[in-house]
């Protein structure tokens, strides 16, 4: 800190010096460019008016660099002055500066021009320890404040280990609370000292009593919406076969079959849900090839009746020979959610557009929708389980909050990806990204 300080502020000092010699020098060298050339009995007239100006020091050469003023000039290092004198004959302003001896020394030098023609230089010095004396001043101000600093340091240092004494018996009395049926507590300690232990203890038994909650609950929400998913396309196209008095045969017998197909897929989540009893845990491994496109148009059939409840027309674009390493339950339940949630929060006479394509070696799904979209501040939560961005309309469409949720972990436990954008006109657009699966050929070669 105190080194930061201290160059900022002599550069600052620098800088300043810079200026005002240089503007001395370039004062002098017009002054100059009045004669016809530059020699000892020509400047000396200009030199003694210069004098009375208050520039301290100057020196002024002819144009091979011999010095014409003052006479009975010295230079502590003559090669060092000669090879600035010559920069500066070539036409170039050269500034130095330095701090030494509790003094700041700082010199200009710039070139005499007459018509184009270089026919001089002048050399500007100044010597100012006010300034170093208020530096050095600067210094020592610093110096006592960091002393301070390390006194506060080592009594914060003291404060913190007396709070790590407390914290032993915090520790103590949060195990003994958790015991008692207080699952709320939580400790992150490094090291391994017996603090950190403790700490280990602590953690571990907090672990796998939140563990258990957890069970409970997920079970409860994955239960109740695995269920309803099913539940719901029965009870619509039950309800579009009953409301329908003129359906054409072959309508009402892919409605009923449709309809037998949701009770399988029920009776089949029935029996998967029961192995939600472990925390997270996958369903047993029934992955296979997938056509994604057929999914999709199973999906799509069985969401029309709610989508024209809505007003809501449903625009697919789907590519073919599109498979994923997945199962149709995961792939629907994806389809499914996504574009329910697109119905229920679009906007009257509005649209949903699907999309299957493949870019690169992954499969695409979108569904973008033309509703009224999701606020910035909710756009990060509205994976969270049983989150909701406007309750009201949630309760009334009928949402649990439960369904972009399910729809992350199935993605997610396929190795895909899923990401929500809000569209610059209003709306909302889903992209689901799986890894493509190919088929291989076991009769070849």
């Amino acid at each position: 800190m105190n080194t930061y300080f201290l160059t900022e502020s002599r550069d600052l000092i620098f800088d300043s010096k810079q200026m005002v010699v240089e503007n001395q020098a370039l004062t002098i060298a017009q002054n100059l460019e009045e004669l016809y050339m530059l020699t000892a009995e020509t400047v000396q007239g200009v030199a003694e008016n210069l004098d009375a100006t208050g520039i301290a020091y100057f020196v002024i050469t002819d144009d091979a660099g011999n010095v014409l003023y003052p006479a009975d000039i010295f230079f502590e290092d003559g090669n060092l002055f000669a090879e600035r004198i010559q920069v500066a004959l070539g036409g170039n302003d050269v500034f130095h500066s330095t701090f030494r001896g509790g003094s700041f020394s700082s010199g200009a030098f710039t070139p005499v021009i007459r018509r184009g023609n270089i026919i001089g230089a002048v050399y500007v010095h100044n010597e100012d320890p006010d300034q170093g004396e208020v530096l050095l001043e600067m210094q020592s101000t610093l110096q006592t404040i960091s002393v301070i600093i390390i006194v506060f340091s080592v009594v914060m240092v003291a404060v913190l280990i007396w709070s790590v004494m407390r914290r032993i018996t915090s520790v103590l009395n949060a195990i003994k609370s958790v015991r008692e049926g207080e699952y709320n507590y939580r400790i992150n300690l490094s090291g391994y000292d017996e603090l950190a232990l403790l700490g280990d203890e602590f953690n571990s038994l907090t672990d796998r009593l939140r563990e258990t909650d957890e069970i409970r609950r997920r079970f409860v929400a994955d239960a109740s919406h695995e269920l309803k998913t099913p539940l719901a396309s029965i009870r619509l196209l039950s309800d579009s076969i009953l409301q329908s008095a003129d359906m054409e045969s072959e309508t009402v017998q892919e409605f009923v079959s449709d309809i037998g197909m949701e009770a399988v897929r029920l009776a089949r989540t029935t029996e998967k849900l029961m192995t939600l009893t472990r925390l997270d845990s996958d369903l047993p491994d029934e992955n296979r090839s997938v056509d994604v496109r057929e999914v999709v148009i199973t999906t799509l059939r069985m969401l029309r009746p709610l989508a024209q409840s809505y007003g809501i027309s449903l625009t697919p674009d789907l590519h073919e020979d599109l498979c994923v390493f997945a199962t149709e339950d995961s792939v629907y339940q994806v389809v499914f959610n996504l574009v329910e949630n697109a119905i229920k929060y679009n906007k009257p006479d509005g649209n949903v557009s699907v999309r299957l394509y493949e870019e690169g070696s992954a499969v695409v799904l979108t569904v973008t929708d033309t509703g009224v979209g999701v606020p910035e501040e909710d756009l990060p939560h509205i994976f969270d389980r049983f989150y909701r961005v406007d309750k009201a309309r949630s309760r009334e469409a009928g949402g649990s909050g439960l369904g972009l949720s399910i729809v992350w972990d199935t993605v997610r436990g396929l190795n895909g990806k899923v990401t929500a954008e809000q569209l610059p006109d209003g709306g909302m657009s889903f992209q689901v990204r799986f890894t493509r699966y190919y088929l291989r050929d076991t009769h070849g070669e």
